[in-house]
């Protein structure tokens, strides 16, 4: 694996737990303002989702990169033979 997959690999894990992250602890705002969409919510915690995201994938991104470096999955490596 070079740095560029490696920075991709970690920036798809990153993602994907990130979305799956945000429904998480979201509650409505009681008295929404006119114009203002009743079920966004009152406090999202993004920054602490970020920084919980961003320890679990790196942790996931360690465990990736040690079934590739260690050829327990191959990633483009075709044999048919």
């Amino acid at each position: 694996m070079n740095w560029v997959t490696g920075i991709l690999v970690y920036v798809i894990i990153w993602w994907l737990i990130f979305f799956m992250a945000l429904p998480f602890g979201v509650k409505p705002t009681d008295n929404p303002h006119v114009g203002h969409e009743p079920s966004a919510p009152a406090n999202p915690m993004l920054l602490k989702k970020a920084l919980i995201t961003s320890l679990i994938s790196a942790i996931l991104w360690g465990v990736a990169f040690y079934i590739i470096t260690n050829k327990l999955i191959t990633i483009g490596e075709a044999d048919f033979g």
